[in-house]
């Protein structure tokens, strides 16, 4: 689905900084601010407080955000979804294992460090399926009718696909003791992101209408499930994590809703 959207996307139309930073300005003042608090409000050591403050900076842009958007605003709406999305994956692991490697490096050089990065963000499905949709899209390169066909039908299928497997995985998940670094993680990711977003975009850069709805929707998703791969990948703040997944997803039914009724007031 990544692939075909990104394929299909007019990069010059959707690629709009403004869009970008007010959306990912939001999502980098969640990762400090969910480290800052892991560590100062629950002493939470270095890598652990990087894997919170990673599960308060990735959205389930994807499995939540583009479902919800399409059903809210039609299919068409999703053009600055995938804008988004683009880059999500690759931004936000460059950030948290840049941070995580450093914070852990040990006294490891940075030759050795910058080889741990890199192994770890080119190891990822995520990038491989946004890089391969770059390259083609920017090459002009027209794929055979019967690839399309084939990537159409995946893609069509990715969507109700991915939402069952989302239910699947979060039946594995249970809420632990640590509800507090949950609550801060739930908070960030399910108010302050799409507040800052939603300021950036609609009050500072005067976006239109259809780029704030997705910058303020993809915002306001519950942590992704990445974050518990992101947690499991350095064993930091597993717990943590999976409560947090599931606690904001539960959440976001009704903090959601309240984005979507401001929006529709509002634009």
């Amino acid at each position: 689905m990544l692939f075909r959207g990104i394929v299909n996307l007019d990069l010059g139309a959707v690629f709009d900084w403004r869009l970008l930073g007010s959306f990912y300005t939001g999502a980098i003042l969640c990762f400090v601010l969910g480290i800052l608090g892991a560590r100062k409000i629950f002493h939470a050591r270095p890598g652990e407080s990087v894997a919170i403050g990673f599960a308060a900076l990735f959205s389930n842009s994807l499995l939540l955000g583009v479902p919800i958007m399409s059903r809210a605003y039609g299919a068409d709406s999703l053009a600055p979804n995938f804008a988004i999305i683009s880059i999500h994956a690759p931004l936000c692991y460059l950030i948290g294992i840049t941070t995580m490697e450093f914070s852990r490096a040990d006294g490891r050089g940075l030759k050795d460090t910058a080889r741990a990065i890199a192994r770890a963000l080119f190891r990822n499905a995520l990038m491989i399926g946004l890089g391969l949709g770059f390259i083609v899209n920017l090459s002009g390169l027209t794929l055979p009718e019967p690839v399309t066909i084939a990537v159409d039908m995946i893609a069509d299928s990715a969507l109700p696909a991915a939402l069952f497997g989302l239910g699947g995985v979060l039946t594995r998940y249970s809420l632990h003791a640590q509800l507090g670094e949950a609550g801060l993680i739930a908070g960030l990711s399910l108010v302050v992101h799409p507040a800052v977003a939603f300021v950036l975009s609609h009050h500072v850069f005067g976006l239109p209408p259809e780029f704030v709805r997705s910058a303020v929707v993809t915002a306001a998703m519950a942590p992704g499930v990445n974050a518990y791969v992101f947690a499991s990948l350095y064993a930091r703040a597993q717990a943590e994590a999976a409560s947090a997944v599931l606690l904001a997803t539960g959440l976001s039914v009704v903090t959601v809703t309240g984005w979507l009724a401001l929006l529709d007031a509002v634009l």
